[in-house]
């Protein structure tokens, strides 16, 4: 695969290089994000079907877990799509208005994924904590709320982070990873990146930052008040039912923040293994999400009822 250099004060497209080092295995490396790809998009569809189908799945938490599946079908499609057709075709180019808009879709449903993460460890602590005032203090309708609060706040923080891509003057074309990752876009520029950086980590930070601290003393305070239940059947049943989102929370942080920070400043991490690790970031939760929740009792149910009236009706 070859790529050449030129100065484009304002290219019209950019060339993705899909995994340096890793170019002679594109073709393999494509199957199995291919079939990570399709569990996440059949897992999510899975999910919104069984909670629609089954009104006693039309409380909060399930409601959330929607949301969250939504997100993770925008997440790993703005992504996989493209990466498949890198990988198999060799379809390197990538107009400036496309990388943008996938810059806008990666950066701000991450950041909108946070603010759900964040509801979700809210709604526990409430089913939890204050089980005896949980209907009154999150109705079904808050929940709807909730969540565009938590779109409004991330795409709006994200949203400049994208224009500012508009200001810069790029000395080249080939970006060095799979997809329009900010940084990796920003590099290319041919300086007055300062902005841009800032913009990017102070947005990131505050974000990450927040919500992982609210998250953390939410489940403090669960904790707290499940080591006081004195039935061990009833602190297993409520481990189980939070150790679900508790798994999500890391799978969703864990790689993301490792992606995020080494992009800037790991330097001595080889590219290959950060950039491969960034692509899986964004189908792996989407694929395991569906897989975590599905283990709860609540949503077992729903699916066998529901394939137990696509049985009745055929």
């Amino acid at each position: 695969m070859q790529f050449t250099n030129h100065s484009h004060q304002n290219p019209n497209s950019f060339l993705l290089m899909g995994i340096p080092g890793l170019e002679a295995s594109h073709f393999w490396i494509a199957f199995p994000f291919c079939s990570m790809y399709a569990l996440a998009v059949l897992g999510n569809m899975a999910v919104l079907l069984v909670v629609r189908s089954e009104p006693a799945l039309h409380q909060p938490m399930y409601l959330f877990l929607c949301v969250l599946s939504i997100i993770d079908l925008v997440l790993c499609t703005s992504t996989v799509p493209k990466l498949l057709a890198l990988f198999w075709t060799n379809a390197t180019e990538i107009n400036f208005g496309a990388c943008a808009t996938q810059m806008f879709f990666i950066h701000g449903f991450s950041a909108v994924e946070s603010g759900i993460l964040l509801a979700m460890a809210f709604d526990c602590y409430l089913a939890i904590c204050q089980p005896l005032h949980y209907g009154s203090l999150l109705p079904p309708e808050a929940v709807g709320k909730l969540a565009a609060a938590a779109v409004f706040c991330g795409l709006g923080l994200m949203t400049p982070l994208t224009c500012l891509l508009a200001r810069l003057s790029y000395c080249s074309r080939v970006v060095a990873h799979s997809y329009c990752e900010h940084m990796a876009v920003v590099k290319l520029a041919c300086g007055g990146t300062r902005p841009n950086s800032i913009y990017g980590i102070t947005a990131t930070t505050l974000v990450v930052g927040t919500d992982s601290i609210c998250i953390a003393v939410s489940y403090a305070l669960i904790l707290q008040a499940v080591l006081g239940l004195s039935s061990k059947e009833a602190r297993a049943k409520t481990f189980g039912t939070c150790g679900s989102h508790l798994g999500v929370i890391l799978l969703f942080y864990t790689p993301g923040l490792f992606s995020f920070y080494t992009q800037r400043f790991g330097q001595h991490v080889p590219q290959h293994i950060h950039i491969l690790l960034a692509d899986l970031y964004l189908v792996v939760p989407p694929m395991l999400n569906p897989i975590i929740y599905g283990k709860t009792k609540q949503i077992r149910d729903g699916a066998l009822q529901l394939m137990k009236q696509g049985v009745v009706q055929s």
